[in-house]
C-alpha cells in the first residue's frame, strides 16, 4: 500500500467515525416502547433503568455490535487482568459515584484504544524517521495500551480520592442539621429525606436520595444504611452508621451521636488544615524568598545608588 492510500484509509476511517458519532446524535427512528416511557420513573432505584433512560440516540450499526460482543467480552476480561484489582475497582467506582462495573471496563477499554491508536501512529512516524528500530517500535503500541488502562485507573482513584474528600467536608455541617431535626422530634427517615433536599447539590445530599429511595421500594432502613455505608467504604461513616444503628437498636436518642459526630468530623478538619500547612510551609516560603524579598532589596538599594552616582 502506497503512502497516499494509507492516508486515504485514515482519512476515510476518521469521516467513518465522525459520521457515526453525529448520527448517534439523532433521536431515536421508532416510537418509544413502554420500559423507555417508565424508566425515567424508576432510574434512581434500577441500574438498567438508568442505563435505558441515559440512552439518547439509535445505534446505527446494530450488526456491527452484535458481532464485537465476544470480542468486547473478552478485552474487558484481559482489562481485569492488567488493570487494577476488581474489588479496588468496585470500592472506587462507589466512592466516586462512577457508572457500574461494565460500564468502567467499557470506558478502560475506550482509552486503551485510543492509547494504542495514537502510540501505533507515533511508532509509525520514528520508525520512518530510522529513530528507532523495528523492534522497540512494534512494541510501542503494547506500551500505549497498557499506559491507558493504568492512566485510566489512576482518573477513577483521583476521582474517589476527590469525591471522598468533598464528602468528609460535607459531612459535619449534614449531621448537624440532621441532629437538629431528630431533637425537633421527627423520625429518622423523615429527617434523612429532609436532608437529602436540603442539600440537593451535594454529594451527601445525593447518597442519602438514594438511601431514601430504597426505603420507599421496600428495603429495609438498616439495610439501605449499610449499603450506603459498604459503597462509600470511609472509616468515618462506617462508625456513625455503627453508632445510629446500635442506638435505634438499643432505643438511645441519636441526635446526641449525630452531634458528637458532628464535632468529631471538625476537629478532624481542623487537624488536616493545621498538617496541610505544615507540609506546604517550605513551599509558602518559595514566593517570600524568590519574588518579594529581591523585590523589596531593590526598592530600598536602589533609591541610594541612584543618588550616588548622580551626586559624584
Amino acid at each position: 500500500m502506497s503512502a497516499d492510500a494509507g492516508i486515504a484509509v485514515a482519512l476515510g476511517s476518521v469521516l467513518g467515525l465522525g459520521l457515526w458519532a453525529l448520527a448517534m446524535l439523532l433521536p431515536p427512528l421508532r416510537r418509544p416502547q413502554l420500559a423507555d416511557r417508565i424508566a425515567p420513573y424508576v432510574a434512581d432505584i434500577s441500574p438498567v433503568a438508568r442505563e435505558q433512560s441515559g440512552r439518547r440516540s439509535t445505534d446505527p450499526l446494530p450488526v456491527v455490535a452484535a458481532l464485537l460482543v465476544p470480542v468486547l467480552r473478552a478485552l474487558r476480561w484481559i482489562l481485569g487482568l492488567v488493570g487494577a484489582d476488581q474489588g479496588l475497582v468496585l470500592r472506587r467506582l462507589g466512592q466516586s459515584g462512577g457508572p457500574a462495573l461494565e460500564q468502567y471496563r467499557l470506558s478502560q477499554l475506550l482509552w486503551a484504544l485510543g492509547a494504542f491508536a495514537a502510540s501505533t501512529a507515533l511508532a509509525v512516524v520514528v520508525y520512518a524517521t530510522g529513530r528507532l528500530p523495528l523492534p522497540v517500535a512494534a512494541l510501542l503500541p503494547l506500551f500505549g495500551a497498557v499506559f491507558g488502562i493504568v492512566l485510566r485507573d489512576q482518573a477513577l482513584a483521583r476521582a474517589a480520592r476527590r469525591r471522598v474528600a468533598r464528602i468528609e467536608e460535607e459531612l459535619p455541617t449534614v449531621l448537624e442539621f440532621l441532629s437538629l431535626s431528630l431533637a425537633a422530634g421527627e423520625a429518622i427517615t423523615d429527617a434523612l429525606d429532609r436532608v437529602a433536599r436540603v442539600s440537593a447539590g451535594g454529594e451527601l445530599g445525593g447518597e442519602f436520595r438514594r438511601v431514601m429511595a430504597e426505603v420507599s421500594t421496600g428495603i429495609p432502613f438498616p439495610v439501605a444504611l449499610r449499603e450506603f455505608e459498604h459503597r462509600l467504604s470511609m472509616p468515618v461513616l462506617a462508625r456513625c452508621v455503627d453508632q445510629i444503628l446500635g442506638a435505634l437498636e438499643r432505643g438511645t436518642p441519636v441526635a446526641a451521636v449525630l452531634l458528637d459526630h458532628a464535632h468529631d468530623g471538625r476537629d478532624r478538619a481542623k487537624r488536616r488544615l493545621l498538617e496541610s500547612a505544615g507540609k506546604k510551609e517550605v513551599a509558602m516560603l518559595v514566593p517570600l524568598v524568590f519574588l518579594i524579598l529581591p523585590l523589596s532589596i531593590i526598592i530600598a538599594v536602589f533609591p541610594g545608588a541612584f543618588v550616588l552616582r548622580t551626586g559624584f
